[in-house]
């Protein structure tokens, strides 16, 4: 008798918190206005159709995208000589950073300097519209490659 007592509490119990883990993780799923999103999920472009602008001067050329901390894109077509992205972009003066043991930490993109040591904030390196896996400064360009980044 005293089992059949014990195993009710015990399912009651559970079920109440099952229900309150369930509404705490749909409340976490909710999307809030008042809260910013931290996600690695590349920002949603907000530009459309826009024409890029043209920078350079060289026989290689690629598309490169900068994404801002609000989403906005400003796209380049970068015309180079360089054999290396970073090289080119640090050639137009479209990134600028510190050297250090793993390269260069870009720190300013198109003119928008993000610090994680000062506001957790960072730019992240894509290729393809994918995160790249070594830095700007080691990536060579490829052709018919888009390369950007993304304050994240």
């Amino acid at each position: 008798m005293k089992t059949k007592i014990f195993n009710k509490k015990l399912l009651v119990t559970l079920s109440i918190v099952l229900i309150a883990v369930m509404a705490l993780f749909i409340a976490g799923c909710t999307n809030n206005s008042n809260t910013e999103e931290t996600t690695t999920e590349p920002p949603v472009s907000t530009t459309e159709n826009v024409a890029p602008t043209s920078v350079g001067e060289g026989q290689t050329t690629f598309t490169f995208t900068v994404t801002d901390l609000e989403g906005k894109e400003t796209v380049f077509e970068v015309k180079t000589d360089k054999k290396t992205v970073g090289e080119a972009l640090l050639d137009e003066g479209l990134i600028a950073g510190d050297n250090g043991e793993f390269g260069l930490y870009v720190k300013t993109v198109n003119g928008v300097t993000v610090d994680y040591d000062k506001d957790g904030k960072y730019w992240a390196f894509y290729v393809d519209g994918t995160m790249a896996s070594v830095g700007v400064d080691s990536t060579e360009i490829k052709k018919g490659s888009t390369y950007s980044f993304k304050a994240e």
